[in-house]
């Protein structure tokens, strides 16, 4: 027997869910139905919409902790409930750690860190209410479980994301479940500024096992099945979307050393 996702009935928020990684998220959930409310400090230049129907917009900056309760406020009066919350909003420039600012530190772990701490705290403070619960997905980074010279910073808050992660599915449940997915590479309309033209793109594609870099719905649909009933007992966990992860670099330099060896350890 088949089974589909069916969220036609669950209101859920994604932040930064107008462009990137975060409308794919915001398109898959569409199809399944959901009512989505979409916040980013601007709108998107692109509409984000499924068969017709699409987001609804709320602007925040999700780094201040009072506009994001004023923002879940509003979620409420205008669809009387929240059921679920994405925390996708995040980023980093690429900066050598011995060269930024402290100013620059703090942002990006305000950014990456401590706003899935603030949309979080809001969001259980209404999902815990009411009577079915709900969840919380947050979007963590392979950044955060290898080295990430020139993100450093950006690196730190996803892991501590992932530590978040399991100390509140400790504290919330079992009204509210949460988890994160760790994401790899996605090839998005920014993916040019870090891997140069389509070729680069391709070339970093062909060392990921899957032979590809993720696409923003495939993010998506990781979300969509920790939001929905299949996922009912799953809290506290990490699902991997990396195409198969990242291969060591010494693999590559023995294999191009020694061709057709076939080592053994």
């Amino acid at each position: 027997m088949a089974l589909e996702i069916d969220l036609s009935d669950r209101v859920v928020l994604v932040t930064g869910g107008v462009r990137g990684v975060g409308a794919g998220i915001s398109r898959v959930l569409l199809a399944a139905g959901a009512t989505v409310v979409a916040c980013a400090r601007r709108p998107g230049d692109i509409p984000v919409e499924v068969d017709g129907r699409g987001i609804d917009f709320l602007p925040c900056d999700v780094r201040d902790a009072e506009a994001v309760g004023e923002m879940i406020a509003e979620i409420v009066r205008r669809h009387g409930r929240l059921d679920h919350a994405v925390n996708n909003a995040g980023g980093a420039p690429y900066a050598l750690a011995q060269d930024a600012s402290p100013k620059f530190h703090t942002k990006i772990i305000e950014l990456n860190l401590l706003s899935a701490l603030h949309v979080a705290q809001a969001a259980h403070a209404v999902i815990s209410r009411q009577e079915e619960g709900g969840s919380i997905v947050n979007i963590s980074s392979l950044s955060g479980h290898r080295p990430s010279p020139g993100t450093a910073a950006y690196g730190a808050a996803k892991a501590g994301v992932d530590s978040l992660t399991v100390s509140l599915a400790a504290e919330w449940a079992p009204k509210v479940r949460i988890n994160s997915l760790i994401v790899g590479a996605v090839e998005t309309e920014l993916s040019a500024l870090h891997y140069g033209d389509a070729d680069g793109v391709a070339a970093v594609g062909r060392t990921i096992p899957m032979g590809r870099l993720a696409r923003p719905e495939d993010v998506g649909n990781g979300v969509a099945f920790l939001l929905s009933p299949l996922a009912g007992y799953i809290s506290g966990a990490t699902l991997q979307i990396h195409g198969g992860g990242e291969p060591p670099a010494f693999l590559s330099v023995a294999t191009a050393t020694h061709p057709g060896d076939t080592a053994k350890t």
